[in-house]
């Protein structure tokens, strides 16, 4: 996932020598039940979780069977697969393929305090993180515990790994919260939307189709999660405390 390159590095007007890590940027084919469904950027780790999260956060299938990796192509089957070339599709906000499925509402009962807004924020980071700067992190949190970090060159590939990663291992994802670095336009909402995630958490913004996605599908969307603060555009009901009536 990673390399080193030599470059000069500058520091008050000084040069000097250095080798930086640098992330490096892959190209997958991803098929389901052996169907071409689209050619992805990413980053060469949790590709069978990537497989999985994929194609459940995109609507294509509610359940994955099984996923293989064989060199470049991400290999995913479930025997409720759709048939992909009927969808509509379209250019998500990343420059990569997206289908333009309606989700189906969020139900859950989930309840999270602000210090566990803060707290979530403090992990959405990794060692690629901190060593390159040059990927985008999620994390995945089930019943007030870290599950799952990922990283990669793509912001929505991050949301696909940690949500492939609770359908590989049976995590009721209606009971998650999700954080992410990335921002949260229409697409990556409807990305946690699919996979039955009611709150999301990120260091970044939306956009105003992203809150519109969240509040249609009944998600919690909070962004600009950063120290102490942050702004909670959707469903505020979730996060005790912070409704009039909730502080009384």
């Amino acid at each position: 996932m990673l390399t080193h390159r030599s470059a000069i590095q500058i520091i008050a007007g000084k040069p000097q020598s250095v080798e930086d890590a640098v992330v490096i940027e892959d190209r997958f084919h991803l098929l389901l039940n052996d169907n071409l469904v689209t050619d992805m950027v990413a980053s060469r780790d949790q590709l069978r979780e990537l497989g999985a999260g994929f194609v459940v956060t995109e609507g294509l299938v509610r359940d994955v069977d099984k996923v293989t990796v064989d060199g470049d192509r991400i290999l995913v089957y479930s025997d409720r697969g759709c048939e992909v070339s009927r969808l509509p599709k379209e250019v998500g906000s990343s420059g990569g393929a997206s289908f333009s499925r309606t989700p189906e509402p969020v139900v859950s009962d989930i309840r999270i305090a602000p210090e566990d807004v803060v707290a979530i924020t403090r992990e959405i980071e990794t060692e690629t993180w901190r060593k390159t700067g040059g990927v985008h992190c999620s994390v995945l949190f089930s019943n007030g515990t870290c599950v799952v970090k990922s990283s990669d060159v793509g912001r929505h590939n991050t949301v696909d790994k940690v949500i492939g990663h609770a359908i590989l291992n049976g995590i009721d994802l209606s009971r998650c919260v999700i954080g992410c670095t990335g921002r949260q336009p229409a697409g990556m909402v409807r990305k946690s939307a699919h996979a039955g995630i009611p709150i999301v958490i990120s260091r970044a913004a939306s956009t105003d189709k992203g809150i519109a996605t969240a509040e249609a599908a009944g998600i919690t969307l909070v962004c600009f999660s950063r120290g102490d603060r942050f702004t909670v555009y959707t469903r505020p009901d979730r996060i005790c405390g912070i409704l009039a009536g909730d502080r009384a």
